[in-house]
């Protein structure tokens, strides 16, 4: 294609079909005057120049056609939202009035198209949401679920496209994103396809060689997985068809990436894995027959096969929070394999497919109260003054409403919770000041401890004091996001409440002696003895943990000090003896800057990457709260990424490095006589570089060794691994992982 050409022969073919595909799926819902309106505003913005090729290639008017064919035939979405798809660009730019749009196309296109343009402003400058920007994202979300919609269908469109895009660093950065935050959102929102078709492609750009393994296996076991399903399909059809029951039934394949799943927690081999596939009987019947109609298929299935009492789920009498109703069942099939069975209804099955969408056509038959919940929560958690990308992911995770327990108040009103939801959970979850009061709990009739696990069917009468208060130690007994941020919260209120009273206190002490604070003494005084925060400091001094006394007697001491002049003709304000800097630590304060220019924050370096000033970096949460600092380079980056995205933070060094670094350099040469004698002279030339240990092994006329160095820098690391490749045998030098 040449550098003068608008759209290739490829790109407006692709275009055409697509076109033509769309008018006739919308045929009877869009009107012919409403569709040249479109396509004069579309030519209009084309000749100004908006639809231009971006940077990476892709042409926006191919975007735009394809995403709306998605949102119509995978996502469900009609006129309203694909309209709003298409005339965003040209209303952003003005091109089209909003006023316009609102009244040929009612309130609803512009409310989309705000929440579009919010989103947009995020993708501006990057094409992969930060996580600063999380909860700007979410709250657009929650205004219009429709604008999610949009985005998953334009996010699954990007990574169809670019499977062979040159740039790997923009695929991987697309894929990344997908796994962590579309995936989940599209999980959360019932489309399960969708879920698993970006699950897969996430797999395939960022680890293509497992992807490229597991899909040959599953295509060289087709055929003979073909056969098992027809033999174990024939005898059911019949006994349904015996029955009068109208169904279909297909085989469907388990995903490249849920198989990956499976390989790496079981730690099994492919062929060890038994259910690959899941048959699936789709009924078509009358919504009030639907129950009864289920559980018929599903006696036929289990009087045929002998079922697996134990793998039993039920999501007729109580669906998922996103609305999925199934019947599934594990039997034994022939050849004694174990084989997952779904029964379901052909309307069932469109809400499994498409999720929210599927719904507002059922609107009337089948409510939405567990969607409608589950974005008062991600609003609950948003609105939180302290609400984290964490706490926003939290509510995300899939395997949070994977597995569902449902619990019963003494009225006998029924609420939803995730496996292993506690009475604290469930307190917090009926509302905050009674789960701030909550000091147990009857399960059944019994007494338990705020502790204690729920299961399904329980029923709960919460138990309160008007002493009681949270304690921090409640963070690590809740499960759900909401209880934790609203224990946070309280937490926070009363540290702040406590640190004022402690401040009063210590100004009333000073008041009394007829000392003026000095604020840069009483700093210097809060640090050394060991505080971050002057917050922590005049909490500790309310609840009595510090000695007042003691301490106005350090404030004392070091206000002595501070007004002695410096032996070096330097004022003591202006000089502090740097305490001695034990290996692997580091000033926190002026060498790292994490999130949102967070600076003191605890942290520790990945030993599995050995991050050193100067690499491109990023923080990653464990599940202790501390942060683990690693190499964007990190072999573990790719899966800590796309399986804990939402556990990811910004990290970027800053100011200038006064640490050491522990590295390890492999060294592979020829094993010439003194060679390393003078490895060793170069390094110990270097000034800031100190030489921990040597290893080397010879072999065949070859050496290769682990030199283990101290460093500042990767500037520093850099010139030294130039300096070791001059000397005359060394044929290799690179930065190894592991110390």
């Amino acid at each position: 294609m040449s550098s003068q050409e608008y759209i290739s022969a490829d790109e407006a073919r692709e275009f055409i079909i697509n076109y033509r595909r769309l008018l006739k799926a919308l045929e009877g819902t869009v009107t012919s005057p409403e569709i040249d309106l479109i396509k004069t505003t579309i030519k209009e913005a084309i000749n100004q120049g908006l639809y231009q090729r971006n940077a990476y290639g892709i042409h926006p008017l191919i975007r735009l056609i394809v995403t709306a064919n998605i949102l119509n035939e995978e996502i469900g979405l009609k006129k309203t939202s694909i309209i709003s798809w298409f005339l965003y660009e040209a209303v952003v730019n003005g091109i089209y009035q909003l006023n316009d749009l609102q009244t040929n196309f009612g309130a609803d296109s512009s409310t989309i198209i705000r929440g579009l343009s919010k989103i947009n402003e995020l993708y501006a400058k990057n094409p992969s949401i930060e996580s600063e920007n999380f909860s700007k994202l979410f709250i657009t979300f929650s205004e219009d679920v429709r604008v999610v919609l949009i985005m998953l269908a334009d996010r699954l469109f990007l990574l169809r496209s670019i499977n062979h895009h040159p740039n790997d660093d923009f695929r991987r950065q697309v894929a990344y994103e997908a796994s962590y935050l579309y995936a989940p959102l599209a999980h959360r929102l019932g489309l399960y396809r969708v879920k698993s078709e970006m699950e897969d492609l996430s797999l395939k750009y960022t680890n293509r060689e497992i992807y490229t393994e597991i899909a040959k296996k599953l295509s060289e076991t087709k055929r003979s997985r073909d056969t098992y399903i027809y033999n174990f399909i024939e005898p059911v059809k019949t006994k349904l068809e015996a029955a009068g029951l109208k169904f279909s039934i297909k085989g469907r394949t388990k995903s490249i990436h849920s198989i990956w799943n499976k390989i790496r927690k079981q730690e099994i081999a492919f062929e060890k894995i038994y259910d690959l596939f899941a048959i699936r009987i789709i009924i078509d019947t009358p919504y009030e027959k639907e129950k009864s109609d289920c559980w018929h298929a599903y006696s036929i299935v289990t009087d045929m096969y002998q079922p697996n009492p134990k793998r039993l789920r039920d999501w007729l009498s109580i669906p998922k929070s996103n609305g999925y109703e199934s019947l599934h069942i594990t039997v034994m099939g022939p050849e004694g394999k174990w084989v997952e069975v779904q029964i379901r209804t052909e309307r069932m099955d469109e809400i499994a497919e498409k999720g929210l969408a599927a719904h507002w056509k059922y609107k009337g038959v089948k409510g939405e109260s567990g969607l409608d919940e589950w974005l008062n929560n991600v609003r609950e958690v948003l609105e939180a003054s302290d609400a984290s990308p964490l706490d926003v992911m939290q509510e995300l995770k899939p395997d949070l409403y994977d597995k569902e327990i449902f619990v019963f108040t003494p009225k006998g009103d029924l609420h939803k919770l995730p496996k292993g939801a506690t009475i604290l959970d469930f307190a917090f979850l009926i509302h905050t000041k009674l789960g701030s009061k909550c000091v147990g709990a009857k399960v059944n009739g019994k007494n338990v401890t705020i502790k204690h696990k729920l299961a399904s069917g329980d029923q709960v009468e919460i138990l309160t004091a008007a002493t009681q208060v949270p304690k921090q130690d409640w963070l690590n007994i809740v499960t759900t996001s909401k209880a934790r941020i609203k224990i946070k919260h309280t937490l926070k209120e009363m540290a702040s409440k406590e640190a004022e009273y402690g401040k009063e206190l210590l100004q009333r002490r000073f008041k009394n002696r007829k000392i003026e604070i000095d604020e840069s003494i009483l700093m210097k005084l809060i640090k050394k003895n060991g505080f971050k925060q002057a917050t922590d400091f005049f909490a500790d001094l309310a609840t009595e943990k510090l000695d007042i006394n003691k301490i106005l007697e350090q404030y004392l001491s070091l206000e002595v000090k501070e007004k002695e002049p410096s032996s070096e003709g330097r004022t003591a304000t202006g000089f502090v003896a740097p305490a001695p800097t034990p290996e692997h630590t580091h000033k926190k304060d002026d060498e790292l800057v994490i999130d949102q220019n967070l600076r003191g924050v605890e942290y520790k370096l990945a030993k599995c990457c050995n991050p050193i000033y100067g690499d491109e970096i990023f923080g990653f949460i464990s599940t202790l709260g501390g942060i683990k600092i690693h190499r964007t380079s990190c072999a573990n980056a790719p899966q800590m990424i796309s399986r804990f995205g939402y556990r990811i933070v910004k990290a970027k060094w800053t100011g200038k490095s006064d640490s050491q670094y522990a590295i390890t350099l492999h060294v592979l040469g020829n094993d010439d006589i003194g060679i390393v004698t003078n490895i060793t002279s170069v390094i110990s030339k270097e000034k800031n570089v100190i030489l921990r240990s040597i290893s080397i092994d010879s072999h065949d006329g070859l050496f290769s060794g682990n030199i283990t160095i101290s460093i500042g820098d990767t500037g520093q690391l850099e010139a030294l691994i130039k300096k070791i490749r001059t000397i005359k045998g060394v044929k290799k030098v690179e930065r190894g992982s592991q110390i």
